[in-house]
């Protein structure tokens, strides 16, 4: 690995962080620059959840010195998702990578009406403090099992789905959603990263690399958030659903 390729790590790992800190999608760059420096699919994929879980351990921090922090209900969600994941990463895929990949971008319009629409405005008011009514908590369980499960199964995207899901049930802020969401991958990604660490699907130098420039972008990402509020957090999200989508569409390709 030479001085460009590390740069290159750097620059995508800062630009992915600050992307997922706000939203999702960051994966879409640094997973191709994995590959093309010569790492197999799998282990692009395990070595991308090291930058990951350093991103949103930096991303969780800064919100919580800020006011933003929620273990109790972040836990809550978080047990069925895991278990939703379990079956998922067991689960036959049962169409093709094409076909889903364009369900999938058809799925993340349909999120980017509801980010900017915001309907929950209409329905629901937002949670005090982290209690969820009975109602709501059944609700969740369910809807973070199937997050899970997608996670589990495919996880492109699932950042978007989570968002859209928290703003839903808590009718939370989207930088309140953002803190929560981070808290709720971190438990997710930490214990699917397990599973490619026994296999071997890890390679730590270029995840380290990678973690750095993730890290710095997850700290730059939290403080945009909370210093410009929702606003400007939407236009992120607007921006980089449709560059998902586009991708997802073969409209142009990465790496």
């Amino acid at each position: 690995m030479d001085f460009l390729d590390i740069g290159l790590i750097l620059f995508a790992g800062m630009v992915a962080g600050f992307i997922n800190t706000l939203g999702g999608g960051g994966s879409l760059l640094t997973l191709p620059i994995l590959i093309f420096l010569g790492l197999p699919v799998a282990v692009a994929n395990g070595t991308n959840r090291i930058a990951i879980i350093a991103q949103n351990i930096v991303g969780i921090a800064n919100f919580r010195r800020k006011g933003f922090f929620y273990p109790k209900l972040g836990l809550i969600l978080a047990i069925p998702a895991v278990i939703g994941s379990l079956f998922g990463a067991k689960f036959a895929i049962s169409i093709s990578e094409d076909l889903f990949q364009k369900i999938l971008a058809v799925i993340m319009i349909i999120v980017l009406v509801l980010i900017l629409t915001r309907p929950e405005r209409k329905f629901l008011k937002e949670i005090e403090g982290e209690e969820l009514s009975v109602i709501r908590l059944i609700v969740s369980i369910f809807v973070f099992f199937c997050v899970g499960f997608y996670g589990g199964f495919i996880n492109a995207g699932v950042g978007f789905i989570i968002i859209v899901s928290l703003t839903l049930i808590t009718g939370m802020s989207l930088v309140k959603v953002n803190s929560l969401k981070l808290f709720i991958v971190l438990i997710y990604i930490s214990i699917s990263f397990i599973v490619f660490i026994v296999n071997g699907k890890v390679d730590w130098l270029l995840g380290f690399t990678l973690a750095i420039g993730n890290a710095f972008g997850a700290y730059v990402g939290s403080n945009f958030a909370v210093s410009k509020g929702d606003k400007w957090i939407r236009v992120v999200l607007v921006i980089a659903i449709l560059v998902m989508s586009a991708k997802l569409l073969g409209l142009f390709k990465l790496g």
